[in-house]
């Protein structure tokens, strides 16, 4: 980390940005060309290759070495700038794509109640949603970094070949796969369920009278690729195809059951929780998901086993009446929680010598697992993009555009639809066949085949893959908030952050959700599910009776971890034993940290003190932080011509008022990632045992090298959203 010898002016940034200043000058010359509605402008050449699934560009293969960079937003390298700079009609804008007579920037609500924030924030999309989308972005984006390359697909954001592994990150991508693919396929079997139950007859009867229709005059492969296409263009096809229903309302047999959760407090989750913020019980499902599937691979390493020896009597395992463990046996701490070891604590048990030493596959097990362990994670990742793109075709969000991609997706069908109206079944029987043994058995032709396009196109496969082509355009949901998050920016108006928890944590109240058509409709004449109101009012009501019996004993006595009040006392012990160390480590780091160790400053202040100073309302333009252990600020100024982030340990409301430590133009920021306060471990620990809340940091990185770390920032997810959206840069996500 480097330190400026000397303090800087705000306005000194401009001095260090000359070199950019005319080529902003010709940009804001030309923005009104740029900023015009960008469909209209284009020609109709260039409409037809928008709409084309090519690649937007072929400078990848041909060009290899090319590279691009943006300073300003204006500059509009991809389509997420160009977007975000467009001036879009007056009835699609939002109160962050108005017009702010501002020098600064306008504070559209960061630290309201969300029923007092203005909506929509931005046209075509209500507040809730857009707050669920950044919560999400804030779980998914770590670590970023400015890519010069030309971008697939002409959207920014996409994941890196070589992203950083770490289990924090493959927690959070497990956590999304359940809450796209999951929660996707969940539905869908949801919907199949409605239909084979035959409750809602005449929807059946009609979708059974057309397939057998079309079976006996050789339509099922035209009927089947209309339909598709009929899907993919219209709304309105698949909500009276298939009416929506609440997931968790729906049974098994496709009738009407009680939510696991005991009541309908929410509409798109699987267990129908209730929840403050639209997406939240999803999101806590996701969270629950992944540790419940960590604790059974976890108790299946140890070996854990709460039913003993099946020879044994209660009172030998040390059972009283009620089932609880009871006399010494409460002593031994659950296996599930002690991580490390615990499967090595199985083998010695049993007898085993679980060495290296003695266990030769140990090693060569470990090591390659963990080596795959990326390529999963990526794996992963890339299966929730796919997902989320064609979500997103499907059904866009503004400013994307509303009918092309939908309309792409149609064309391709299209000639699926004309040739089978020819083709006979036989014939394409046929075709289908002689595909699958040129596949299986052609191989040495194949193999040849892409040797030489590896040598005289290398990477070649990045122009056919589905964000290139297809998908072109069509963004994930992270590259759609960063799209928001810039046009927020473009107008000098950041979004408001998503709120947070209430001022008092209260849980949110078992009472069930409203249900408008939105959520709850039918087709036809017959009621929602075949089901009559009072069995629909009976089902989404609370009732206080839910149970966590799964209905099988072994399986319940599996996911049991109460120990009785001994080991709770045990633990509580641990607890408290642990509170103290870790205390007088935290004072020893506050007076090495005034000795001057370097690590001790980066930890100062990161543990929220007993009465608390983490200040949650700072933002939009400057934000509470350290720098090297100092409380400060961190300042984001746009009034002068080139915008910058700067630290000054001054406050002030005024960022061209203080004097920074150092400061940045943020054009010329080149990496940001986000840093822990402590490592994960200690984080654990420290939070376990003081069951206080932490302030992590942000590094942040700029075009010469130098870096600098900020820390102790309760509201560093916000700063980070401000800082990726600002610029022309395009980003990387590592």
């Amino acid at each position: 980390m480097t330190t400026p010898t000397a303090p800087v002016s705000m306005l000194d940034v401009d001095k260090e940005a000359s070199r950019q200043k005319s080529l902003l000058e010709d940009n804001g010359a030309t923005r009104a060309m740029k900023t015009g509605d960008t469909a209209n402008n284009k020609s109709i050449g260039e409409k037809i290759v928008d709409a084309l699934p090519i690649p937007s560009t072929t400078a990848p293969v041909t060009d290899p070495n090319q590279t691009e960079r943006a300073n300003h937003m204006t500059d509009t390298p991809t389509l997420s700038h160009e977007l975000a700079v467009d001036n879009h009609s007056e009835h699609e804008k939002g109160a962050a794509q108005q017009v702010h007579k501002t020098n600064e920037v306008a504070d559209l609500g960061w630290h309201e109640k969300k029923q007092d924030i203005v909506s929509p924030l931005v046209g075509g999309l209500g507040n809730e949603e857009l707050w669920l989308l950044t919560r999400r972005f804030n779980k998914q984006m770590y670590h970023v970094k400015e890519v010069e390359l030309p971008v697939p697909g002409n959207l920014d954001l996409n994941i890196a070949d070589e992203e950083e592994f770490s289990p924090d990150k493959l927690r959070a991508n497990l956590e999304r796969l359940y809450m796209t693919v999951g929660m996707g396929t969940l539905a869908a079997f949801k919907h199949i369920a409605r239909l084979r139950s035959w409750r809602e007859t005449q929807r059946t009867a009609t979708f059974a009278g057309v397939y057998f229709v079309a079976w006996l005059f050789d339509l099922l492969v035209p009927l089947g690729a209309g339909t598709l296409i009929a899907l993919i263009m219209s709304p309105w096809v698949r909500e009276v195809m298939f009416p929506p229903a609440p997931i968790a309302l729906v049974g098994k047999d496709g009738g009407v059951q009680k939510p696991r959760a005991g009541v309908l407090g929410s509409h798109d989750s699987a267990t129908g929780a209730p929840e403050n913020h639209k997406g939240e019980a999803t999101e806590a499902e996701a969270s629950n998901f992944v540790n419940v599937v960590a604790s059974v691979a976890l108790a299946s390493a140890a070996g854990k086993h709460p039913q003993g020896d099946p020879n044994a009597t209660d009172e030998e395992e040390g059972e009283d009446k009620d089932g609880k463990t009871s006399g010494s046996t409460d002593l031994a701490p659950d296996p599930t929680a002690l991580a490390t070891g615990a499967a090595d604590a199985k083998d010695v048990a049993a007898g085993g010598k679980p060495s290296a030493k003695h266990d030769k596959t140990k090693v060569p097990m470990e090591t390659a697992v963990w080596t795959k362990m990326r390529p999963l994670m990526h794996g992963l990742a890339d299966i929730a993009d796919t997902w989320e793109r064609f979500a997103n075709a499907l059904s866009p969000t503004p400013p994307f555009s509303q009918n092309l991609y939908r309309a792409r997706l149609a064309a391709i069908l299209a000639p699926v639809l004309l040739l089978s109206v020819f083709l006979s079944s036989y014939l394409f029987t046929k075709l289908v066949t002689f595909g699958i043994g040129v596949g299986f058995f052609g191989d040495p032709a194949l193999s040849r085949g892409y040797e030489i396009l590896n040598q005289q196109f290398p990477q070649w496969q990045k122009l056919l893959e589905l964000r290139n082509t297809l998908l072109k355009g069509v963004p994930t949901n992270a590259q759609l908030t960063l799209t928001l998050l810039r046009i927020g920016e473009a107008n000098k108006a950041p979004l408001p952050p998503p709120p947070r928890q209430p001022a008092d944590n209260k849980a949110p109240p078992m009472k069930p959700a409203a249900v408008t058509d939105a959520e709850l409709r039918s087709t036809g004449a017959g009621p929602p599910l075949n089901a009559t109101p009072a069995e629909l009012d009976a089902a989404m009501a609370h009732t206080t009776n839910a149970s966590s019996n799964t209905g099988e004993s072994d399986i319940n006595a599996s996911k049991d971890t109460n120990h009785g009040k001994k080991g709770s006392r045990l633990l509580g012990f641990f607890k408290g034993t642990t509170k103290g160390t870790v205390k007088t480590a935290l004072g020893t780091d506050s007076v090495r940290a005034t000795l001057g160790s370097h690590h001790a400053k980066e930890r100062k202040g990161v543990v929220e003190p007993p009465g608390g100073d983490l200040d949650l309302e700072s933002g939009p333009v400057d934000f509470q932080a350290r720098y090297e252990g100092k409380r400060g600020r961190v300042y984001i100024t746009a009034k002068a011509t080139i915008p910058a982030v700067a630290f000054s340990t001054d406050v002030s409301s005024d960022p061209d008022t203080v004097h920074p430590r150092w400061s940045i133009p943020i054009g010329d920021i080149r990496e940001l990632k986000k840093v822990g306060g402590f490592g994960w471990k200690t984080k654990i620990v420290v939070g376990w045992s003081l069951g206080r809340e932490m302030a992590d940091g942000l590094k942040i990185t700029d075009r010469t090298g130098t870096t600098y770390k900020v820390t102790a920032m309760p509201l560093r997810d916000e700063l980070f959203n401000r800082l990726v959206a600002m610029g022309g840069q395009k980003w990387e996500a590592w």
